[in-house]
């Protein structure tokens, strides 16, 4: 039976699209494809490949309220949120432009030999395996530094947003770029491990759960194909005594608000200093109340609904587990009845670390507040979970931020500020949070072969 897979409004429950699925036999002449097109891509000189992404750059504005527009009506982020995620997208390409020369550089060692040096050449053909939360930007986010580096790409996006998926298709044509450099596939599961065991692609990477990526990390260590994996978070957000509050509370709102709380990056443990705890939780909920809740297509609206029913039950499984145990609900009242995917921010207090809330990541609009003694104990509890990818902290001390910032068990720490992607900066984690790491110039060495060359006699 063939695949079809159709896509559904989550604010409206409405049927927006249905697309046909691709059979293995299609996929492989794709991929062969774009394998095929990888030889002429990556002869191309440095600069011209950066001219490319300055076209990618001017599409993606060209085309931003389109795609916005689709963002929303796919997985429901809210329209302004959307629009922003196109201009990182572009903002992203032109960080690659301006920088990747410099990022590529051959590198000189000093040697026994006449010359020795270091350069990165590109792999060939890299799958992505990409979820459905920012559509662009996270295809994007690897694709910019893969695609830069001389390898070509397939995409496997979320079934969720498959029209995303063919409109970054459309978009790398729209850009200039050789026919073939890119494509979209529409497979299932099936299909997607047999590429991966097969010699037409050369390089993996997944952002997902901590189970898909469990199964692409060990179907692609078996074959022996390079892999990078972003995975889940359930980053703390550690406010300590000396903290600016006001600041602290009205960030706290959007750490964990922002895409209606469906980010690996949102804050999702709030870990508070005794001391300071009321009056935070006071200023949170206030900030929380200020939060317009409703259509996302209203530029007013400050949080959507999740990407479906489904997902709304799994927060609400994870609250009402929560409340069980003997957490109170200070704002909020979880789902919203309705034909939408709507869940009330909701903050919870008196949270236990036996809680669901605390032990799994919390993919929606939901806060758990818990208290630490001290900064000893705000710090073992921000590592007590089996992620590690981002965390926020707190402190208007610099030396004490740099201090506690190595102690944070995490591959990125924001001192007074949210989690965020920088294309500047490396993203990525430990522990369950992921392996490898996307974006600046460590995302872009990821997939590239780094050979060494030594000359012992020449002309």
């Amino acid at each position: 039976m063939s695949l079809v897979i159709e896509t559904v409004n989550p604010a409206t429950g409405e049927k927006l699209a249905s697309y046909r699925g691709m059979s293995a036999e299609e996929a492989a002449r794709i991929a062969k494809k774009v394998r095929t097109a990888q030889e002429g891509w990556k002869k191309l000189r440095l600069p011209e490949r950066c001219a490319h992404l300055l076209g990618l750059a001017r599409a993606l504005r060209d085309r931003k309220d389109e795609f916005a527009r689709l963002i929303t009506a796919e997985m429901g982020k809210p329209i302004t949120q959307s629009e922003t995620e196109i201009e990182k997208c572009a903002w992203g390409a032109e960080v690659y432009a301006q920088n990747a020369e410099k990022w590529l550089e051959e590198e000189k060692i000093a040697t026994d030999a006449k010359l020795t040096y270091v350069t990165f050449e590109p792999l060939g053909t890299v799958l992505s395996i990409m979820p459905w939360n920012f559509p662009f930007w996270q295809a994007l986010r690897f694709a910019i530094p893969a695609v830069t580096a001389g390898n070509t790409l397939l995409l496997k996006h979320a079934s969720i947003c498959t029209g995303s998926s063919l409109a970054i298709e459309s978009l790398f044509r729209d850009a200039g770029f050789p026919e073939n450099c890119f494509r979209s596939l529409i497979v299932g599961h099936e299909v997607i491990a047999g590429l991966i065991a097969g010699p037409l692609v050369q390089g993996v990477s997944l952002t997902g759960s901590v189970e898909a990526g469990e199964r692409i990390g060990a179907l692609a260590g078996a074959n022996l194909k390079k892999f990078v994996l972003e995975l889940g978070g359930s980053d703390p957000f550690v406010v300590l005594e000396d903290a600016d509050i006001q600041a602290a509370a009205k960030t706290a709102a959007d750490a964990r608000l922002v895409n209606s709380g469906q980010s690996c990056i949102a804050s999702k443990r709030f870990i508070i200093h005794r001391a300071v705890a009321d009056e935070f939780v006071e200023r949170m909920v206030s900030e929380f109340g200020k939060k317009r809740v409703g259509d996302p297509m209203d530029r007013r609206t400050d949080v959507g609904p999740l990407v479906s029913k489904a997902q709304v039950k799994v927060v609400a499984d994870q609250m009402e587990d929560a409340i069980s145990k003997g957490a109170s609900v200070m704002f909020g009242r979880g789902p919203i009845d309705g034909p939408g995917a709507f869940f009330e921010p909701t903050i919870l207090t008196g949270v236990k670390t036996d809680m669901r809330v605390w032990n799994q990541e919390v993919f929606g609009p939901l806060a758990p507040v818990v208290l630490a003694q001290d900064e000893e104990e705000a710090i073992r509890m921000a590592n007590s979970s089996d992620f590690g990818l981002g965390a926020s902290l707190w402190t208007r001390k610099m030396e004490r931020a740099r201090r506690l910032s190595g102690l944070l068990e995490c591959g990125m720490v924001f001192v007074n500020f949210l989690v965020q992607s920088d294309p500047r900066v490396p993203f990525g984690g430990i522990k369950r949070s992921g392996v490898g790491r996307e974006l600046s110039i460590y995302g872009l060495k990821e997939f590239v072969n780094v050979k060494a060359v030594s000359v012992f006699s020449a002309d």
